[in-house]
């Protein structure tokens, strides 16, 4: 990966406000007046200039028809991740989708029936969930140890929870949300060994990979090489590195031609095969132009993560936040925190209604969340550390309220 150049003097200003009640904002519109939403990741900041600036040469052109991708977008692609990550595929092997999302659906139409297991290390991602019972299927759950250490992935559960011919596929997360680790080398390839022998669709969720804080870093899961190929599929967008979620494209890659065959008629059968007019002007801008807007974006994010941490631990004395390797989602465990019988869930409601902060309950990411909260920590840092000490004080009246 790229090493952050040093900014002596920032070019992008990642503090500016932007008011973005009353624009169809998921995150903005859904909460009330007053609320800080700290929950969807979702970023607040202004993308690229070099996106905006395509986008307005794109409305300038003023028809806005069907788009068939241009070549222009997959080269785009590919010349991002051999330059960042050092991985060179054929244009052959991408598949475009209106987001990823749905192509975890269509893979799972692919490669099961109703009644499969599709297996996932949990706490998992939410739409994992609902992405598996859409289609008839049933999670199978493989729970993260936390330790001393931080979060790893515990094997042989792993292996054993694969065995079973039902289950199908195993959904990964690379980097993974919500826990924030950024798998090293050695575990994406012990990952990719155990799916190579027990047989199952090795499907990862690469979305976050630019979002990396430690001294590990994003391997795409294309590049292992004990990964199976006829049976290893990629998912990446831009739309989580540039704030693009609106403007939906997103590449599936695979390199087996039967496999991607599959997968392309189960992405027609859900309906999910055209995208965005925008988000294609947009993809190819951020990719051929946007990384040293990216460069800076990690770098203040740096910064909002140590802030936050310093908060929360001064003001909040008990709580354990996991390290923050990759993604700009803090998982904070709160167990320490909290008196006996005060659920996250029931917390989370309160902290929004009575103390004008909305964070995520950790239970929205499986049963091995219960006592956890999933904190977002993209948006400028004066907003987020207001955001965070309403949570602090909130979470200390309710814990002495139950007391």
């Amino acid at each position: 990966m790229t090493t952050p150049a040093a900014h002596n003097t920032p070019t992008f200003d990642f503090d500016r406000p932007t008011d973005r009640r009353g624009t169809g904002s998921y995150k903005w519109d859904l909460a009330p007046e007053g609320v800080i939403p700290l929950w969807v990741a979702d970023m607040d900041f202004r993308t690229a200039p070099c996106v905006i600036e395509a986008l307005h040469a794109r409305v300038d052109h003023g028809v806005f028809g069907y788009e068939r991708v241009p070549a222009e977008w997959y080269e785009a692609l590919r010349g991002w991740f051999r330059r960042r990550h050092h991985w060179d595929f054929p244009r052959e092997w991408v598949l475009n989708t209106t987001g990823v999302v749905p192509a975890i659906s269509a893979v799972i139409k692919a490669f099961t029936t109703p009644g499969d297991g599709v297996a996932l290390l949990t706490p998992a991602y939410n739409c994992f969930y609902s992405s598996i019972r859409n289609n008839g299927c049933r999670a199978v759950e493989i729970p993260l140890v936390n330790g001393s250490a931080g979060w790893r992935i515990d094997f042989e559960a792993l292996e054993e929870a694969l065995l079973p011919e039902d289950v199908k596929v195993l959904l990964f997360c690379s980097p993974h949300n919500p826990v924030g680790r950024v798998w090293t080398k050695e575990e994406l390839e012990t990952v990719a060994e155990i799916a190579r022998r027990t047989g199952v669709m090795l499907v990862s969720d690469e979305i976050h990979g630019e979002f990396v804080f430690s001294e590990h870093p994003y391997v795409p899961m294309g590049t292992i090489p004990t990964a199976d190929p006829d049976r290893t599929i990629v998912f990446t967008s831009p739309t989580k590195t540039f704030n693009l979620a609106g403007a939906g494209i997103a590449a599936i890659i695979v390199a087996n031609p039967d496999v991607r065959a599959k997968v392309d008629r189960a992405v027609n059968d859900n309906e999910c095969c055209d995208v965005n007019v925008f988000g294609v002007s947009a993809d190819v801008a951020a990719w051929n132009a946007g990384e040293s807007w990216l460069e800076e974006l990690l770098e203040y994010l740096r910064g909002n993560i140590d802030a936050a941490r310093s908060l929360l631990e001064t003001e909040l004395p008990g709580i354990d936040i996991a390290p923050i390797e990759g993604t700009y989602l803090m998982w904070a465990d709160l167990r320490g925190v909290l008196p006996k019988g005060l659920t996250v869930e029931r917390l989370a409601a309160h902290l929004k209604r009575e103390h004008g902060v909305w964070v995520a309950a950790g239970t929205d990411y499986g049963a091995a969340g219960e006592g956890f909260v999933r904190i977002n920590l993209a948006t400028r840092r004066e907003l987020l550390l207001e955001g965070l000490r309403r949570f602090a004080y909130g979470v200390r009246r309710a814990a002495d309220e139950k007391r």
